[in-house]
């Protein structure tokens, strides 16, 4: 930001104003300074109110209504970036989705009475999420992120509903939370073994020498998957590698567990009970991997992307209105994307605003795993 000196002449009371550094505007706050505050806001959890007094500090106030405006201005601008990004995450083999809590204060207390709800089941609802969904292809993974009173299983039949007719049903990993499925759409569905794993770390202290042998199992499965990675295994190969390394591990493990239940080595009400309960009910759709070509083991990867909403609803705690939580969940989608994309989420909201008639005119070519081709090109013609 530039305040350019003005001076007025006794004599005439003409006003003179100094000339603006070469390189400046007209416009108050450039491109780099929308990135910049978006990307601490939505990418990093720092409060409006917080790079407030930062800039103060500095010298260079910018007040927090200003920041809002800025960057709820350039996200009507990126709208159809976001459009398209939903669109494309639609068309993925394989969706990953999960839910994590938050809070938004027209939704709440005494503010959620005087709100009109669109439907009666919308008005029986009380709580509030932000669903993560992440979308992986051949070419590129796709992050969303989507707030409201909706669940993941939800807004995933809302993206769905974008996939191309011709395509068969995706992957879909998520925990076995009823929530994070819909009958809405048709899909091949994954449970997460990283969570059935867990329940067994949660008292291995109490049954040490039964956990262990679970961890055991479940360890050398997780290796078997990370040599297929470090050979660059196709989904048909990796599958057949699973075949033959892991399902006998893994059969063993089933057989032992149902010998634990029907010779009665385990009470059934404890925790070990309950852990081996989790497994044996969810068997199928947590050894997917065996079964169907490029099934994940786990939901790693969007239990990481939900951890960028978990450090902003600990640091800015809530959002306003339904209106603040779309523009944090369109930046946070593209920041995130960015992340998984390898690209400079920075120099990309920057590229986006410096070209936004050929943005919002081709969004498809301005996506942050393809950009800096069309940037390049721009910078030939």
């Amino acid at each position: 930001m530039h305040e350019l000196e003005k001076l007025r002449c006794n004599l005439c009371g003409k006003v003179f104003t100094a000339a603006a550094p070469e390189g400046i505007g007209e416009e108050k706050y450039n491109a780099k300074a929308a990135s910049m505050i978006a990307l601490l806001k939505y990418g990093s959890g720092l409060p409006f109110n917080r790079l407030g007094g930062l800039q103060g500090s500095l010298g260079i106030p910018l007040p927090p209504s200003t920041q809002w405006e800025i960057v709820e201005g350039l996200a009507t601008r990126l709208d159809p970036v976001y459009r398209e990004l939903i669109r494309q995450a639609a068309q993925g083999d394989i969706l990953h989705n999960d839910d994590t809590s938050m809070k938004i204060l027209e939704r709440m207390g005494k503010r959620r009475e005087k709100w009109e709800h669109d439907s009666e089941e919308d008005a029986a609802r009380t709580g509030v999420f932000t669903s993560g969904i992440v979308s992986t292809a051949q070419d590129s993974r796709i992050a969303l992120f989507f707030t409201g009173q909706r669940h993941a299983g939800e807004n995933l039949a809302d993206v769905l509903a974008k996939r191309a007719e011709e395509l068969g049903p995706p992957i879909q990993m998520c925990d076995a939370l009823s929530r994070n499925t819909s009958p809405v759409f048709e899909s091949i569905v994954a449970n997460c073994l990283a969570h059935g794993r867990r329940k067994f770390i949660d008292v291995v202290e109490s049954f040490p020498t039964e956990c262990r042998h679970v961890l055991k199992t479940l360890g050398q499965v997780y290796k078997n998957d990370a040599e297929t990675k470090k050979q660059h295994m196709s989904p048909e190969q990796r599958l057949r590698f699973h075949q033959a390394e892991s399902r006998p591990l893994l059969d063993e493990l089933q057989r032992w567990m149902k010998d634990q239940v029907d010779e009665r080595r385990v009470e059934p009400n404890s925790g070990l009970g309950q852990a081996i309960a989790y497994m044996q009910n969810h068997w199928e759709k947590l050894t997917q991997f065996l079964r169907t070509p490029g099934a994940p083991l786990d939901n790693n990867l969007c239990e990481r992307a939900l951890k960028k909403v978990i450090l902003h609803r600990k640091n800015s705690m809530f959002y306003k209105t339904d209106h603040g939580a779309r523009v944090g969940d369109l930046f946070m989608s593209l920041i995130y994307t960015c992340q998984l994309s390898d690209a400079s989420a920075f120099e990309y909201l920057t590229a986006l605003q410096e070209h936004i008639a050929d943005v919002t005119r081709e969004p498809a070519a301005w996506m942050p795993w393809n950009y800096r081709e069309a940037v390049a090109g721009k910078a030939v013609s």
